[in-house]
């Protein structure tokens, strides 16, 4: 039974509250900070419980009165409001009660790759790029260029960016795999639609306590920026590569015209990506469920398609298909492909959790 369910967050909740107010704890700040951060955590799932305690406590007082002369009208009134509502809180709680993913209120490194393609590829990920910028844009969040390798065409090879802001994680982490794009390229004479790939991968930033590197196991060379020509680029060797040996990951970063600002970005990039690889490696012990439940299944499949000629965005993992792709990449309008991936996300969990 729900009300079973929720017993334990109201109890937890007054337990926190009579601690937070012992001279024990008052005087210890790391303590109160963590029992504070508990309490802000449950507090939604408590006042959703109480409002439906008292929402089933009214509902079993106005049935007693259903047979009252003068109260059964009245009674009868107040459970056309009550019922309905009973049944709204209850999906509210079950979303609650969803288990919430660690990294869901972190910022994010995007990295963006063009696959199959060439040039046409490259080009997409400028566009994809430029597409979040206008998301994160209308959410408030702010945007950070990590490292960026343009392309002849003029896209780009690859896009590293650091999304800040609230709730990034939990709206971007859907986006990793290969995104598809189908159109005809400005250079094509006869009109054909050319098909071409990108590969996109959300990873949490991880404080420098998270992961620890040891100084043995990099290699790093400086280089002389590599690009397109023109004043963007630097002709001192400020351009850093750092290869984590172990791994086998590679971190290039240039765009700053200091050797030590590059090396300090490459090296948060390089934590990014090796915690990213331990959590898919834990990912892949604890089974397929855990991977559903995370939201970020195989990097190598393919999740959405970009059909310019049709103006269509399909998103493949569940069936969804706009016929808003101007709007949605011109005006960074992604809710509408993200709050049904959540939904999904959601369903699948309160599924697999019997809520």
């Amino acid at each position: 039974m729900l009300k079973d369910k929720l017993q334990p967050f109201i109890d937890r909740s007054e337990e926190i509250n009579n601690l937070l107010m012992s001279p024990e704890i008052t005087s210890d700040i790391k303590q109160m900070t963590e029992l504070s951060k508990e309490q802000s955590s449950i507090e939604p799932v408590v006042t959703a419980a109480n409002e439906y305690n008292q929402v089933i406590d009214d509902i079993e007082e106005n049935k007693m009165l259903l047979d009252d002369a003068e109260l059964g009208e009245l009674a009868k009134e107040e459970l056309k409001e009550l019922e309905p509502r009973k049944i709204e809180i209850e999906e509210e709680i079950k979303i609650l009660l969803v288990p919430t993913d660690p990294n869901d209120d972190k910022n994010i490194y995007l990295e963006l790759r063009a696959g199959t393609g060439g040039d046409e590829a490259a080009i997409f990920v400028g566009d994809l790029y430029r597409g979040y910028l206008r998301y994160a844009e209308n959410r408030g969040w702010k945007v950070e260029i990590m490292n960026s390798n343009e392309s002849e065409s003029g896209g780009y090879k690859e896009m590293v960016i650091l999304v800040k802001g609230e709730q990034v994680y939990s709206r971007l982490k859907y986006e990793g795999g290969v995104h598809r794009v189908q159109r005809v390229p400005a250079t094509e004479s006869q009109g054909r639609v050319h098909t071409s790939a990108i590969t996109v991968a959300v990873m949490p930033e991880v404080d420098d306590v998270e992961i620890e590197i040891n100084p043995n196991d990099l290699k790093i060379d400086v280089m002389r920026s590599s690009g397109c020509g023109g004043q963007s680029v630097n002709t001192t060797d400020s351009a850093v590569r750092i290869t984590h040996i172990p791994s086998g990951i590679v971190v290039t970063n240039q765009d700053q015209k200091s050797q030590h600002k590059n090396k300090d970005k490459a090296m948060k990039v390089l934590k990014a990506r090796l915690n990213d690889l331990q959590m898919r490696e834990q990912q892949e012990k604890e089974g397929a469920d855990r991977k559903a439940q995370v939201g970020s299944g195989d990097r190598s499949a393919r999740i959405r398609t970009y059909n310019y000629p049709q103006n269509r965005i399909s998103d493949h993992r569940i069936n969804l298909t706009l016929y808003r792709l101007d709007y949605i990449m011109n005006d960074g309008l992604f809710d509408e492909v993200v709050d049904p991936l959540i939904a999904d996300h959601q369903a699948k969990i309160m599924e697999a959790s019997g809520l």
